[in-house]
C-alpha cells in the first residue's frame, strides 16, 4: 500500500498512462481503479473516484465532436437522439446507485467479471463493428423498443463500471442497423459523457469520492490524454491496441487471482 507523497506521485503517474491509454484506444480505468485501490481507497470508492477523475477527458472528447452532433441528422438506429439521452441517463443513474448499495466485499468478486467484459470488448468490438458494416447491404434496423432497452442497460453498465462502455455501443449499434463506424464517434461520446455526468452527480453528492486521490489522477489524465493523443499520430494502430489489450489482460488475471485466489 502507497501512502503520503509517493502515493500522490504514484496516482498522478497513474493518470498520466490512463489518460494516454483512453486517448489512444480506451480502458484508461484498467490503470485508475488499480492504482486507486492500492494506494488504501476501497473498492467502490476507488471506482467512484476513478470516473470522476477520468471525467473531464470524456468530456473535452464529446466538445470535440459537438459540431457533428449539429448535422440534420439526428436518430440513431431509427431512434431519436432525444430518446436515446434519456434512457442512458436513467441508466446511468441505475448503475450509479446500484454501485453506491454494492457492499464492497461483493463488489470485489464482481470486478474481475466488468474488467473481463471491458478486455473482450476492447479486443473485439471493433471486429463486431467492421463485420457489421459489411453486411450493410442485408441488415435491417431493430426495432425501437429494443434498441432503447438495449441502450438502457448500457448507460447502467456506464454508471455501475464503464470500461470500455463506448465501444460497447458502437459495436450494439452496429448490430442493430447503424453501419458508417466514424458518423457514430459524435453519439458515442455524448451519450457516454451523458452516463458518466448523472454517475458523476451522484457519487459526488453520496460523498463516495476519495478528492485527494482523484485530484491527482485527473492531474495526471489531462496530461496523459494530450500526449496520448499526439502519440497516436505516430504510433501504429496494431502496435497501441497490443500494448493496451497486454494491459488490460495483465490487469484483468491479477484481480481475478486477488478475488478468488487469496490463499495464494
Amino acid at each position: 500500500m502507497v501512502r503520503g507523497v509517493e502515493g500522490i506521485l504514484f496516482l498522478f503517474g497513474a493518470g498520466l498512462l490512463a489518460g494516454a491509454m483512453n486517448a489512444l484506444v480506451g480502458g484508461g480505468s484498467f490503470v485508475t481503479l488499480p492504482a486507486l485501490i492500492a494506494v488504501g481507497v476501497p473498492s467502490v470508492a476507488a471506482n467512484a473516484s476513478s470516473t470522476v477523475a477520468l471525467y473531464p477527458g470524456g468530456l473535452a472528447s464529446a466538445w470535440t465532436y459537438r459540431g457533428e452532433r449539429q448535422k440534420p441528422s439526428t436518430a440513431l438506429c431509427g431512434v431519436g437522439s432525444g430518446w436515446l439521452l434519456g434512457v442512458t441517463l436513467a441508466g446511468g443513474l441505475a448503475g450509479s446507485l446500484l454501485l453506491l448499495g454494492t457492499p464492497a466485499a461483493s463488489f470485489n468478486l464482481i470486478l474481475p467479471w466488468l474488467l473481463l467484459g471491458a478486455t473482450l470488448a476492447i479486443a473485439f468490438a471493433r471486429r463486431v463493428s467492421l463485420a457489421a458494416q459489411g453486411r450493410q447491404g442485408a441488415a435491417r434496423r431493430a426495432p425501437a423498443g429494443l434498441v432503447l432497452a438495449l441502450q438502457f442497460g448500457l448507460g447502467v453498465y456506464g454508471g455501475y463500471f464503464g470500461g470500455a462502455v463506448g465501444l460497447m455501443m458502437v459495436a450494439a449499434w452496429s448490430l442493430m442497423g447503424e453501419h458508417d463506424i466514424k458518423a457514430l464517434n459524435a453519439p458515442r461520446t455524448m451519450l457516454v459523457s451523458a452516463a458518466n455526468t448523472i454517475a458523476v452527480v451522484a457519487f459526488v453528492a453520496a460523498g463516495a469520492v476519495r478528492w485527494p486521490e482523484t485530484l491527482a489522477v485527473l492531474a495526471g489524465g489531462a496530461i496523459g490524454g494530450t500526449a496520448g493523443a499526439r502519440l497516436g499520430r505516430v504510433m501504429p494502430a496494431r502496435a497501441t491496441r497490443l500494448l493496451v489489450l497486454g494491459c488490460t489482460t495483465g490487469m484483468t488475471c491479477a484481480f481475478f487471482a486477488r478475488a478468488y485466489l487469496r490463499s495464494l
